[in-house]
């Protein structure tokens, strides 16, 4: 009895994709994106290198970690799309075959519903990257007036720790998941 058990466990793990277990692997495109989309973060006065310091650390650790959800966004894209589209196709076959097919046959449809639909999905996760990005940044400049307006009573106000050390970065990270970085140009 224990024989079956375990045989039958191990048929299915060995059935399970390997996808569904690890997560995405970046490829060479959501690497260049990573780093560019890291750059934007960066940006180019003290406060948002400040801020973008207390969020990565360093900009190798930026990369990874952007890599990994760019992968993962595209990965939920193409999912998503070939979700979308096998219920278009289930509603109305004929029209769905006109709309998408390109070739004679028009047996090239579900291929490019799915091309199609993944890529404006992936076009809307890359603006929304770039809202927070912008977010971020201002965020930041916005934190570093308000140090510099008084930095006794913004340690007081955002610091967390013993010695408000963390302020900065707590102050960033508020404003910028509220969204009040959002009036100031970047």
């Amino acid at each position: 009895m224990k024989k079956i058990i375990v045989a039958s466990c191990l048929a299915l793990a060995l059935a399970l994709p390997a996808g569904a277990i690890a997560k995405p692997h970046p490829d060479n495109a959501d690497k260049r994106a990573a780093k560019a989309e890291c750059k934007t973060l960066r940006g180019n006065t003290d406060a948002t290198r400040e801020g973008f310091r207390t969020q990565f650390r360093s900009f190798s650790a930026c990369v990874r970690k952007t890599a990994v959800e760019e992968a993962q966004e595209e990965q939920t894209a193409h999912s998503n799309a070939a979700k979308e589209c096998k219920a278009e196709r289930t509603a109305n076959p004929e029209t769905f075959a006109t709309t998408y097919g390109t070739n004679g046959n028009k047996r090239n449809a579900f291929g490019k519903c799915v091309s199609t639909k993944a890529k404006a999905k992936e076009q809307a996760a890359d603006e929304q990257d770039a809202e927070e990005a912008a977010e971020f940044k201002n965020a930041a400049k916005e934190c570093d007036a308000e140090r510099t307006a008084d930095s006794a009573k913004f340690a007081d106000k955002y610091g967390t720790n013993e010695n408000n050390r963390n302020a900065f970065g707590k102050c960033v990270s508020s404003k910028a998941s509220d969204g009040v970085g959002e009036t100031q140009a970047a």
